[in-house]
């Protein structure tokens, strides 16, 4: 995933097949993913995100968000929450599943 966030973090749109069951049923293990550099200031609680948080690298949720200070909060599918990370460590956002758009994630990706 290291490799992934580099790739988004320099602006590229990646498409990969993460493994897992931490997102299912919105992800599940080897489903076609698309992430694209994310302006992270307009993020809502329920985006799927790549972000680092305490030094690894997840395709979670959102799960709040502190505009003022920056940063949002990252969560697994199952209730089991990562951290808080900041707006510079959240890289890209997921805009499809394979193939299937997620509502919205377009009008937040970031122009590179």
């Amino acid at each position: 995933m290291d490799a992934v966030a580099e790739r988004v973090a320099g602006g590229a749109t990646v498409e990969f097949r993460p493994t897992g069951s931490s997102m299912v049923p919105l992800i599940r293990s080897r489903q076609q993913v698309v992430v694209a550099p994310v302006d992270p200031s307009k993020l809502k609680v329920g985006d799927i995100v790549l972000a680092r948080v305490a030094g690894t690298v997840y395709l979670h949720l959102v799960s709040a968000v502190e505009p003022a200070r920056k940063r949002v909060q990252i969560s697994n599918n199952r209730g089991r929450v990562n951290g808080w990370t900041g707006h510079d460590r959240v890289y890209g956002i997921c805009t499809a599943v394979d193939g299937v758009p997620r509502a919205g994630a377009a009008d937040k990706t970031r122009a590179t």
